[in-house]
């Protein structure tokens, strides 16, 4: 402002000057308050925030990692009866190849004739030469001498070409773009250099989508099976459909996954999804709102809850964050302790926990208090906006059971790791491809990588699963076991 303005504003009287001054401070107060969203946005980290840890790459100071693990005192590296993985010598090799000494390094006499006393053993691993194996299938026709009818053999249910690819290759191609993530036309390309193969990206989608249409009892029965699951997980994450914006939902335990796409976030694919709305276990989640909206017991990731809790130390440094962080890393710690000799905490531990978060929800509020109200302007309609660290904290303070619900219930993970390992592959699959072109490739993909996930869970081999599948007998889970 020009100092001739100010003057005509001095001389216009108190009220005049008053009215300027409560402007400006309107003004600066957002001002400041955009400032400091524009820090808090900076500020935010793979350590303190939802934020995955490639982004950390851009950020003008990378934060050090920090774990907040409790050293367990254990030597660094394999422990003592952990499994190795060194190259051994076997006992019956597919090939021996020996060398001979003709004649002595010393004096030169021959040594063709004598018998050799030992031998000094070395062996190799390689990959024999690789070739398609071709099987030609001959169904046998006969005339009846009787009545002179041709009978033939029926040929397998599989074989329905003149010509065509065995099962085994197509389950390779297919592993090679749902599980490895390699595009249709580097996949082809491969194929052609290895097994000298010319395939096209048209017969590896056909192949994909006999694999779906095999996979509809797999993942029924999936379904059925997680909805008896005491504990499960759930998580959604962005993809893209045609360049459009849709969400994967995925629900999974330790041994199982499901995954489904769909062009909302909320509560209406949840329905569609059909999990959670006949489900009366417990899922752990990352408090989207939208869970809530079903009558299941629930579990929060209490992982999410201290990177924000970090956030809030760092940046408001209030006293009371840093406090739940170390009583849940504690409470997290009692719990892993007592797990190997008993399934639950005693009465008394429980009850001191409690107290101890209690205090600290009361130390936060004391931090964070309502504040002096003097605008006589109308109120606006809708929820009151309040400060990141009091909206955190009114979280902790309604809805303690969900967040110490690994502390109540051993079957409850601390964290929601499991559905977010689960989703991390979904998130390569974007960053290689970047969009799928059509709504049924996508939920081909996600009944597909469902189908492998769960076989990797269950150690079982991907691709004779996946060629199992276009045997027509897929493995499927039946309750605690499988069945093939």
């Amino acid at each position: 402002m020009e100092r001739e303005e100010i003057l005509i504003i001095y001389e216009a009287g108190p009220e005049a000057v008053i009215n300027q001054i409560e402007q400006q401070a309107a003004i600066i107060a957002k001002l400041e308050e955009r400032v400091k969203s524009l820090e808090e946005r900076l500020n935010k980290n793979s350590r303190n925030s939802s934020k995955p840890p490639s982004t950390d790459a851009y950020a003008t100071k990378k934060p050090k990692p920090k774990s907040r693990r409790i050293k367990s005192g254990k030597k660094v590296g394999g422990q003592n009866g952990h499994p190795g993985t060194t190259l051994r010598m076997v006992d019956n090799p597919d090939e021996t190849m020996i060398y001979n000494v003709n004649e002595c390094s010393s004096c030169h006499t021959s040594l063709e004739d004598e018998e050799a006393k030992d031998y000094e053993i070395r062996q190799t691993f390689d990959i024999p030469p690789v070739r398609l194996y071709s099987t030609e299938h001959r169904a046998e026709k006969k005339t009846c001498p009787k009545c002179g009818h041709i009978n033939k053999a029926e040929f397998p249910d599989d074989v329905t070409q003149p010509v065509q690819y065995g099962p085994r290759l197509r389950a390779f191609a297919v592993y090679l773009h749902d599980y490895q993530f390699i595009p249709y036309d580097r996949s082809c390309e491969l194929l052609s250099d290895v097994y000298g193969c010319e395939i096209s990206p048209a017969t590896l989608i056909r192949a994909e989508n006999e694999c779906f249409e095999g996979l509809e009892e797999f993942e029924n029965m999936v379904k059925d099976a997680l909805l008896q699951s005491s504990v499960i997980h759930s998580d959604e994450t962005g993809m893209r459909i045609n360049g459009i914006r849709h969400w994967l939902h995925v629900a999974c335990t330790a041994n199982m996954t499901y995954y489904f796409a769909h062009q909302k976030r909320g509560s209406e694919a949840m329905n569609d999804m059909d999990i959670l709305p006949n489900y009366d276990g417990v899922v752990v989640h990352d408090f989207w709102k939208a869970y809530y909206k079903y009558l299941c017991d629930h579990g929060l990731c209490d992982a999410h809850l201290i990177r924000e809790l970090i956030f809030i130390s760092e940046n408001y440094e209030q006293e009371w964050s840093k406090e739940m962080t170390d009583l849940l890393l504690v409470i997290k710690g009692c719990v892993d302790e007592t797990r190997e000799t008993s399934d639950s905490l005693t009465t008394e531990q429980i009850k001191d926990f409690e107290t101890m978060y209690d205090y600290i929800t009361k130390m936060g509020l004391e931090e964070n208090p309502p504040p002096l109200d003097f605008d006589t302007k109308p109120k606006k309609r809708g929820r009151k906006k309040q400060t990141k660290p009091k909206n955190l904290l009114d979280r902790f303070v309604g809805y303690k059971g969900d967040i110490l619900r690994f502390m109540y219930d051993f079957e409850v993970p601390f964290d929601n790791n499991q559905a977010e390992r689960d989703v991390r592959m979904m998130k390569v699959q974007q960053k290689i491809s970047g969009t799928f072109r059509s709504v049924q490739g996508a939920r081909s993909f996600c009944r597909i990588r469902g189908y492998i996930s769960t076989m990797k869970k269950n150690k079982l081999s991907v691709i004779d699963a996946i060629g199992a599948v276009f045997n027509g007998k897929p493995f499927v889970p039946f309750m605690d076991k499988w069945i093939f």
